[in-house]
């Protein structure tokens, strides 16, 4: 089977239970078609950098896919439908990125925007900075 990345924008006045059943729905059409969904990742309703079709932001959704072609070209054909999504992209990779730098979550509900990781232990680069003093 091959790998694939869809990157899909929804609607902006969806509420987070519809972004969450839209990607379920689309998610159900690969699984039905024999592949798997390796993660789903919620990006958020982000800014678009120019008005499409009447939206100025939208929920964005990232799903890796591990599936033979057929499944993928449904889940377009149906992506192309519906008027919930305003844009989207498919694209085949070799290797899917392990995790994501991103405020990313499983589901639209999870999401808590502007929320960064802690850090648990400072980098390499960290340290360096730290001992290094600047004179004006």
């Amino acid at each position: 089977m091959a790998l694939y990345e869809t990157v899909f924008i929804a609607r902006q006045d969806l509420t987070v239970d519809d972004v969450d059943a839209l990607s379920n729905k689309l998610a159900k059409i690969i699984t039905d078609g024999n592949g798997k969904i390796v993660s789903k990742e919620y990006w958020g309703l982000r800014n678009l950098a120019y008005k499409v079709k009447k939206n100025l932001r939208g929920h964005y959704v990232l799903f890796s896919i591990d599936s033979e072609y057929s499944a993928v070209a449904e889940l377009n054909r149906v992506i192309g439908y519906n008027e919930d999504i305003i844009r989207s992209l498919t694209f085949t990779v070799e290797a899917h990125s392990g995790e994501s730098e991103l405020f990313v979550s499983a589901n639209a509900k999870d999401y808590k925007a502007g929320k960064v990781a802690a850090k648990k232990e400072p980098s390499k680069i960290d340290l360096v900075l730290d001992q290094v003093q600047f004179e004006a």
